[in-house]
């Protein structure tokens, strides 16, 4: 006797209860999965919405379900990203927001569903998962499943990797979180780097970034930014609607102590931001501020210990002069003085060997892996 062949819904989202399936899905996906923390719902539904996502100005989303036995298998975005094809002068389509039960036949379609509505509109490769950018979430994590993910860094099934791959995709490229703590932190090496990139350049100051001036800090910020990282594999320049959005966010969670800016005879020459790891936090929240949750979030903020260095830069003209390293020790440093007992560094790609020498060179190590994938239209 034949077994009754599944059928597959595929939806493309349209209406408020759709896109209410469509945030829902990795909630349900992962309940039980002690290292996933579930984000604020309030931000999720923000990144999907072109009133208040900036990458609407310059971007396109289609959001896709499968849907098997009344239930929702799984989830994915094709996404047009106008401004990073005209940076790198190619014609490259995105998929993002990948969430899929254990079948090799939804992932299947997911996938397929996201490529054709690409190839329908002339892009000849994709590129992914961004969610939806190269300065949202990204990648799958492939290794370091046993850690809770750090603050905008995702966590996965570990299935996906090869649900992606036998999709027809290949690695395009992994990126990096390392961990220093306090413990492996190599403060001698740090403070003799330290020693010979002042005798180098003797009118480098860091100096904390100045909250009551954060607009301006950020411009600041943005022009170094879109400088060091311009011909970086993935980059995207920071648009101005990004900036008020990125300054906006920042005065809610930036402990000024571990973000810095170089500056050398009183100009701006680099950058570091860490901020704390809210995830600490957001772990007992379930996604929701509302009704406790701010009560949460407040108490279990005091007790945040770790943090991320998310972004760093130092204009080409003075990269490869040891400044970074300066920057990570002033975050270590500091960071120890307030309390945080650890740091990750990511994303690093792991084509940027300078940013690995240096992350080596401080104690830290690789805690976690996460992978882009390609794919030929």
């Amino acid at each position: 006797m034949k077994a009754q062949q599944r059928t597959h819904k595929i939806t493309l989202v349209s209406t408020e209860q759709e896109r209410k399936q469509f945030l829902e899905f990795p909630y349900q996906h992962y309940a039980g999965d002690e290292h996933w923390i579930a984000p604020l719902k309030m931000e999720q539904k923000k990144l999907i919405d072109e009133e208040k996502n900036p990458f609407f100005e310059n971007g396109e989303i289609a959001l896709f379900l499968v849907e098997c036995d009344d239930r929702i298998q799984g989830r994915i975005a094709a996404i047009r990203d106008h401004r990073y094809n005209e940076h790198h002068d190619n014609n490259t389509g995105f998929f993002g927001f990948f969430e899929c039960v254990e079948d090799q036949a939804v992932a299947n379609l997911l996938l397929k569903v996201a490529s054709d509505w690409l190839r329908e509109r002339g892009h000849t490769d994709v590129l992914g998962p961004s969610n939806p950018s190269m300065m949202d979430e990204v990648g799958i994590l492939v290794d370091g499943f046993e850690y809770d993910p750090s603050i905008l860094m995702p966590y996965h099934k570990p299935y996906y990797d090869r649900l992606i791959k036998n999709a027809g995709f290949e690695k395009a490229m992994d990126l990096y979180a390392f961990r220093v703590t306090q413990a492996t932190v190599s403060l001698d090496r740090m403070y003799r780097a330290e020693e010979v990139v002042r005798r180098r350049l003797p009118m480098l100051k860091i100096r904390e970034i100045d909250l009551k001036n954060i607009d301006e800090e950020v411009k600041t910020v943005r022009h170094i930014f879109n400088k060091a990282w311009s011909g970086n594999w993935g980059f995207i320049p920071i648009s101005k609607k990004e900036l008020e959005v990125l300054a906006k966010d920042l005065k809610m969670i930036l402990d000024p102590k571990v973000a810095h800016i170089a500056e050398i005879s009183g100009e701006p020459v680099a950058f570091s931001i860490a901020l704390p790891d809210l995830n600490q936090a957001l772990k007992h929240l379930d996604g929701t501020l509302f009704p406790t949750g701010i009560f949460k979030l407040l108490w279990h903020r005091r007790h945040i210990n770790r943090i991320r260095t998310a972004l760093m830069g130092v204009l080409p003209e003075y990269q490869g002069k040891g400044i970074d390293a300066l920057l990570h020790k002033e975050t270590i440093i500091n960071g120890k003085r307030e309390g945080y007992k650890s740091s990750e560094l990511s994303w690093v790609l792991e084509s940027n060997t300078g940013m690995i020498r240096v992350a080596e060179k401080i104690g830290a190590t690789i805690e976690k892996t996460y992978r882009m994938y390609e794919k030929e239209l």
